[in-house]
């Protein structure tokens, strides 16, 4: 495994190309107590600044936990394609009308009460810190990597992993 550490533009490029195709993820809220609150998300956007973007329904729990806390902890996991995605940071709940139109789209519908819907909000985290890991030259070279690894004894480098400072 070799370790690339990204910055600036290039975290910020990371965390979107993998967080919008990876898509669903675990968001843990109330991380002060234990167990801590994780709910599955579906992520709407990342935009320039690197926030990732939800919808999410006013009286939630996890809307709650945001309100009181504002740490949430993101777990992306594309087990098929070995990419992997961690962000720790903070939340605000969002409300701009503006916000709710550009992330609302028609399967929304399965959860809200269309982009009127006054229990409708957005969530907005601002990543502190994340973490990445995905395969070097694509999971069928990775694999094969693995294989040649385990009749050979030697351990194969496939993977990159780094910090993501954005």
């Amino acid at each position: 495994m070799s370790t690339k550490n990204l910055f600036s533009k290039e975290a910020k490029d990371k965390i979107k190309e993998m967080a919008e195709s990876i898509d669903f993820t675990m968001m843990a809220t109330d991380l002060k107590n234990t167990p801590f609150h994780t709910v599955p998300m579906s992520t709407k956007k990342v935009d320039d600044m690197g926030s990732v973007w939800f919808l999410s329904l006013r009286d939630s729990e996890h809307n709650s936990h945001i309100k009181t806390f504002g740490d949430v902890h993101l777990t992306y996991s594309d087990p098929s394609g070995m990419e992997f995605l961690t962000i720790y940071g903070t939340a605000e709940i969002r409300t701009e009308k503006v916000l709710l139109e550009e992330f609302y789209g028609k399967t929304d519908d399965n959860w809200f009460d269309g982009v009127n819907d006054p229990n409708l909000t957005a969530i907005q985290v601002k990543p502190q810190e994340a973490h990445y890991w995905e395969p070097k030259s694509g999971k069928f070279v990775a694999l094969l990597k693995m294989g040649v690894g385990a009749v050979t004894g030697k351990k194969p480098d496939v993977s990159n992993e780094g910090d993501l400072k954005v």
